[in-house]
């Protein structure tokens, strides 16, 4: 066998069922080898590099982003300048805009960035977050004739409305007009708006289809304040806005939005957790201390730790509270809203746990014994609606193929949210099966759609998904592997490398975490904490100790093998992050697999 087709350590099945392989191919390892030697970065960090295609010539860039070298001109993406001019004659009008944004992260920063722009113009602004439950994503005909009703001139939807024609007629019925700025996959026929950015419609050639809804706003935001100057609009009294300072928002849309992070949203995310460093934003000051981060922010605390508990006021709660508490100045309305939003967050996952058990037993009972169905579809009449995409990604994970939840109502109307497998397209699925009439209405990305559909078609529907995406789905789930970026141990596991290794994030969608090998290493400790948690230590022949943790996996084989395994000696492949204990901070493993040890005959 060809040495680069060799299992890392010789794990062809580790305890998870993975076969591990090296992530680097044999040109890789020579272009890492190369980086490392020509610009003196860490060998380790190297790897990381060249596993993840940054060229030899590009490496020193790559660890070094800029703005301004990332970042394009806005005109690029369609009908920009269309939006920036009605922008511009909005604020020299001084009409009143409404924001309509949707009830997640990204569109609460979304709405939040536009929002403290044109307060900052003096402009009479609303920010309009629909209710998940009873409106649904998307401008509405109700909400649309109350914002005109209470005086909106100018519209603009923020991370919604490329698919909305007819809340786009009724505005411009009632004498108003709609800015779209969105990111979502489109159909070929767009509603008629006095302008519609989103640069992954059809006739956009900018490149930026990567971009979640607060980069595209981010992206208007200078187009805007470009227009303004050359209208000489500012002057006097009138200042610029230092657009940089509400980068905090767009990184935190953009880690929550599961956007790859490549080019302009690497920027943005590295560049806008420095300026989360300074706590300028009162509600993410609030936020971090209501959720009980560790530490200065890092990408982690960002999607796991503030972007539930934004989410949870649009999942069971107030669907405003998250635009409300990122546009406060005011300290205490600030501590008041993060309050709430954990309160809040601690009942979503007590929601969570129930309606999990639920959707785990029904997902098991459909595969029974065999392989099951290619992509798991369930639903329940007592589900939260605002939950069923957190179920939908737990099946997706315990059961590696797409997953769908769905809550029906009593009408027998269903509202579902679906997550997908790497290569398999999701939201391409959901429009296909709108146009065949299956669902009342349906969108997303690849990974993550959203639908709602009638009761009687549900089995039209499972068997819609069955004929189109089964090919992919057992293409996908064929591969068992699990890619090993390098080999570590207990004592080089250090803070000073895991400095090193941040200037190669920050990692996620399309750039992803790297994955390092413990080799050898013995359990010294292993228990149970929190929701099935497991925190252990493992450590090494020179007598080093890692400190680790692995999440839900106490009752599944990763767990009971660690629980079991006190003084074992096993191979053990995760990611490294820093963790702030007592105010220092030190190493955390965060456990992906282990491996029993070969033995040598």
């Amino acid at each position: 066998m060809d040495q680069s087709e060799r299992p890392f350590l010789e794990v062809e099945e580790s305890v998870t069922g993975q076969r591990w392989k090296e992530r680097l191919t044999p040109l890789a390892r020579r272009e890492a080898e190369t980086m490392a030697e020509r610009f003196s970065i860490d060998d380790r960090v190297a790897r990381v590099l060249a596993g993840r295609d940054v060229q030899v010539e590009n490496a020193v860039a790559f660890l070094n982003p800029t703005l301004r070298d990332l970042m394009p001109d806005p005109s690029a993406l369609t009908d920009m300048d269309a939006a920036a001019e009605r922008l511009a004659d909005a604020v020299k009008r001084g009409e009143r805009v409404a924001i309509f944004g949707d009830y997640d992260v990204d569109g609460a920063t979304s709405s939040a960035l536009l929002f403290r722009f044109l307060a900052g113009c003096g402009m009479d602004t609303e920010i309009y977050i629909p209710d998940r439950i009873f409106e649904g994503y998307g401008p509405n005909i109700p909400a649309i004739r109350e914002l005109v009703e209470r005086g909106a001139t100018l519209i603009v939807t923020v991370d919604c409305g490329s698919t909305s024609h007819e809340s786009v007629a009724e505005a411009a019925r009632l004498g108003a007009e709609v800015v779209v700025l969105d990111h979502h996959q489109v159909a070929e026929t767009l509603p008629d708006t006095a302008a519609l950015v989103n640069p992954n419609r059809h006739d956009d050639m900018s490149g930026q289809g990567h971009l979640c809804a607060a980069g595209v706003v981010f992206l208007t935001l200078v187009a805007l304040n470009r227009t303004l100057r050359q209208r000489g609009w500012y002057g006097g009294n009138r200042q610029a806005p230092d657009l940089m300072q509400w980068l905090d928002l767009v990184a935190l849309g953009t880690v929550c939005d599961v956007v790859p992070l490549k080019g302009l949203n690497r920027a943005f995310v590295m560049r806008g957790l420095d300026i989360m460093h300074r706590q300028r934003n009162a509600g993410l000051v609030a936020l971090a201390r209501a959720a009980r981060q560790d530490g200065p922010a890092a990408p982690w605390h960002l999607g796991f730790l503030l972007g539930p508990r934004i989410n949870a006021g649009g999942r069971i709660g107030d669907a405003a509270l998250g635009a409300r508490l990122l546009t406060t100045d005011d300290p205490v309305e600030a501590e008041e809203i993060a309050t709430n939003l954990d309160k809040l967050n601690s009942e979503r996952q007590e929601m969570e746990k129930v309606m999990l058990k639920q959707a785990i037993d029904e997902a098991e009972a459909e595969i029974g014994l065999g392989e099951g169905p290619s992509v798991l579809v369930t639903e329940s009449e007592t589900w939260h609606a605002g939950v069923v995409g957190l179920l939908a990604s737990r099946l997706k994970d315990k059961f590696r193929r797409p997953a769908f939840a769905i809550s029906f109502d009593d009408r027998g109307i269903g509202a579902g949210s679906g997550r997908s497998i790497a290569g398999v397209d999701l939201g391409a699925a959901v429009r296909a099966a709108v146009e065949l009439g299956l669902l009342e209405k349906g969108g997303g990305h690849a990974m993550a759609a959203g639908l709602t559909i009638q009761r009687e078609k549900l089995g039209a529907f499972r068997s819609f998904l069955e004929e189109h995406l089964a090919k992919e789905v057992g293409q996908q789930r064929s591969v068992r592997e699990l890619k090993i970026d390098s080999a570590l141990s207990a004592r080089g596991a250090t803070v000073e490398f895991i400095d090193a290794l941040e200037q190669a994030g920050p990692f996620g969608a399309s750039h992803p975490q790297p994955v390092f090998a413990f080799p050898h290493h013995v359990v010294r400790f292993a228990d149970v904490v929190g929701a099935n948690h497991v925190r252990f230590a493992i450590g090494s022949s020179d007598g080093a100790e890692l400190r680790g943790i692995a999440f839900r996996i106490a009752d599944d084989p990763l767990g009971k093998a660690l629980l079991n395994g006190r003084g074992e000696t096993m191979h053990f492949a995760g990611t490294l992050s820093s963790d702030f204990y007592r105010g220092s901070k030190r190493v955390q493993l965060r456990l992906l697999d282990a491996a029993v040890v070969p033995s040598r005959l």
